[in-house]
């Protein structure tokens, strides 16, 4: 069986003029001429992304595109016709927004929050950015300090809202967001907590003496690469030692101790040294 808007691991089972052809005795899909490996042999096995083609015909590529089914992502407007907007998700055939889909009017180059699925209707992958609907209805089921893949949404006042594999909203308060973020970006990210209500505090560091240890490590290589010394201290103000080292001055402090406990640096009055 085909997975349309999956990677699918199919046997190449013969070549014609037109590309290889793909998959088993029931189900078998078309590789075309230009996405032909150099070197191959029929009985190997290709991981291709299956979806449909300008004739909604089934068609493979080794291209990846920037989204899956049953992923958000943040595209970018290529056209817009009557029938609705048209994004680039990295394939020939660009990725389909019903009006009735679009939770603002689109606009051409200008980049949307979607998430994608199949419309049952017409086996087509379609968008939407009315997404609020996709999330999991599910108490997250998230440990404190558990790693977790996650997309930046959105800016607000409170600080970065992600999405947390493709199934949560989760919120980093801005007081701990210490590098430059884009949209749509992925990411590794750490739980700091599940409240009562469901609601995710998620954080870009771990929590706890693992943090501490990630930090000082920071701290070390920083200091390494500047020859054995840093102008930093407890009295330096916060955003210099964020500027530096990409963390809060709360985390450098905790730092300096951690390494300062394991007689690796000198605490001076203008700054910290290697021993």
């Amino acid at each position: 069986m085909l997975n349309i808007g999956q990677y699918n691991t199919l046997k190449v089972l013969r070549h014609t003029k037109v590309g290889l052809f793909l998959g088993d005795e029931e189900n078998d899909v078309l590789l075309p001429n230009k996405y032909v490996p150099k070197e191959y042999f029929i009985g190997d096995e290709m991981n291709v992304f299956v979806y449909l083609d300008h004739e909604e015909r089934p068609v493979a590529t080794t291209l990846r595109p920037y989204v899956k089914l049953n992923e958000f992502a943040h595209l970018k407007v290529n056209f817009i016709n009557k029938f609705g907007a048209f994004l680039d998700w990295g394939l020939e055939k660009d990725l389909f927004v019903p009006f009735k889909e679009q939770a603002v009017n689109m606009e051409v180059n200008k980049r949307y929050l979607v998430y994608v699925y199949l419309d049952e209707q017409t086996n087509r992958l379609v968008a939407t950015s009315k997404v609020n609907k996709y999330f999991s209805e599910d108490f997250p089921p998230y440990e404190p300090n558990q790693e977790v893949e996650v997309m930046i949404s959105h800016f607000t006042d409170l600080g970065v809202n992600v999405i947390i594999e493709n199934q949560y909203k989760g919120l980093v308060f801005a007081g701990e967001v210490f590098k430059d973020l884009k949209l749509g970006t992925k990411t590794k990210a750490y739980i700091k907590q599940v409240r009562p209500d469901g609601k995710i505090d998620v954080t870009f560091k771990k929590i706890g003496i693992e943090s501490i240890d990630e930090d000082a490590a920071i701290l070390l290589k920083e200091l390494k690469a500047n020859n054995g010394y840093l102008g930093l201290t407890d009295k330096s103000h916060p955003e210099e030692i964020k500027t530096v080292l990409q963390m809060s001055k709360k985390s450098f402090k905790k730092a300096v101790g951690n390494l300062y406990k394991q007689r690796l640096i000198d605490i001076r009055e203008n700054g910290i040294s290697l021993l």
